[in-house]
């Protein structure tokens, strides 16, 4: 045991010291590419001066881009990923180095690949831009988007023009953003992780052997979602939003959280009928959960996000003396704390409150039911799926 600790030990001690140089061999690499980021701001704070001076040096070469990203781009395909490979000079390693570090601010995985992308602002610039008009590079401000009065433009000169951020422009623009869609996809995934780490391991096994492979599974089945227009800014683009479900173990005394991702549902003012598995039954006690939409945008640190979602409905789970007194009850209870965390931490422009479905039963049709806050409209219908 002791030659153990001996080999072990300094085997340790080295890693770390691995670790924290390779991390600080990553710092000096992003402040020397970005000298105006202030490394200690707030995540979502760094991400916006990093589109910021991202967009500056795109707009400084799009004379040079424009041929290439005109025949990427068309009314069906307006976004194409930001990769090194299109830039020059520099400018690729600064590519290269803000895809690296937004994904470890955002809580992903870190790589060289591409998390940004340029996107025309509408088709109908595409038209302007052939005939020659250069687009200008614009980017999302910080804050609260309700606050937002104009949009930060760099033309080529690497002058910055102001666009009202509510009227659509005339003059073509492309704009600096994370990919949400592929963010998402690799964000949810790390989210789903940590709900699943923070339950008890005999909970998980409970949860995943409750149901006999020869029983049937109850879910509630998606069919019908609406959401209400809310008027954002033209430079947001379309939504990413995704719901969270809450409820409690039916084996212990502990939340529930799982994350159903809705790619699908990317503008508002329209029905979709996704025909989508919303909630399985098995997970959940009192046949009873609440369903929070959420829409995420670009500044979201997917293992804060998670972590701190998990936190909450922890701690108001342990404020409950006995959960089976109160029944399902208690499960807006949970919900609504999540809810009330949200404008202190979330309402930046990173991932914000859509609408809330609360105490949603197994085996219950609803038809056309508005959420708590009447921003989105939804038909569940009960879904038994046999077994093979």
């Amino acid at each position: 045991m002791k030659l153990l600790k001996r080999i072990i030990l300094p085997t340790l001690i080295t890693v770390a010291g691995v670790h924290a140089h390779a991390q600080s061999v990553q710092q000096e690499r992003v402040t020397e590419t970005f000298n105006e980021l202030d490394i200690f701001s707030s995540e979502e704070y760094q991400v916006v001066d990093i589109k910021k001076q991202v967009a500056k040096t795109v707009a400084g070469q799009i004379q040079m881009l424009s041929p290439q990203l005109q025949t990427m781009m068309s009314a069906q395909r307006l976004a194409v990923p930001l990769e090194a490979s299109l830039m020059s000079g520099r400018a690729a390693e600064q590519v290269n180095v803000a895809s690296s570090y937004t994904r470890m601010l955002k809580g992903l995985n870190v790589s060289n690949n591409a998390i940004y992308q340029l996107r025309l602002a509408d088709s109908a610039m595409l038209e302007r831009w052939g005939k020659g008009e250069q687009p200008l590079i614009a980017f999302a401000p910080k804050g609260d988007d309700a606050s937002w009065f104009y949009i930060e433009a760099y033309d080529q000169d690497g002058n910055i023009q102001l666009l009202d951020a509510h009227t659509m422009p005339s003059q073509p623009v492309l704009i600096v953003e994370v990919d949400t869609r592929k963010s998402a996809r690799e964000g949810f995934a790390i989210m789903r992780n940590i709900f699943a780490q923070g339950r008890q391991p005999s909970a998980n096994q409970a949860i995943e052997s409750s149901v006999n492979e020869t029983e049937v599974l109850s879910t509630s089945n998606l069919q019908r979602i609406r959401l209400n227009d809310d008027k954002e800014p033209w430079i947001l683009g379309n939504a990413e939003v995704y719901a969270v479900v809450t409820g409690v173990s039916p084996t212990r005394d502990e939340p529930i959280l799982d994350i159903v991702d809705m790619p699908y549902l990317d503008s508002d003012g329209r029905d979709y009928t996704p025909n989508q598995t919303l909630i399985h039954w098995n997970r959940y006690r009192w046949q009873a959960a609440d369903v929070l939409l959420m829409e995420q945008d670009d500044n979201t640190n997917y293992q804060t996000l998670a972590t701190t979602f998990l936190d909450i409905v922890t701690q108001a789970m342990r404020a409950i003396p006995d959960p089976n007194v109160q029944g399902y009850a208690i499960i807006p209870q949970l919900t609504n704390q999540l809810i009330k965390a949200m404008p202190a931490h979330w309402f930046s422009n990173d991932d914000d409150y859509v609408d809330v479905f609360y105490t949603l039963f197994e085996g219950q049709n609803y038809t056309n039911y508005m959420g708590a806050s009447g921003n989105a409209k939804v038909t569940i219908k009960p879904l038994d799926i046999n077994p093979r």
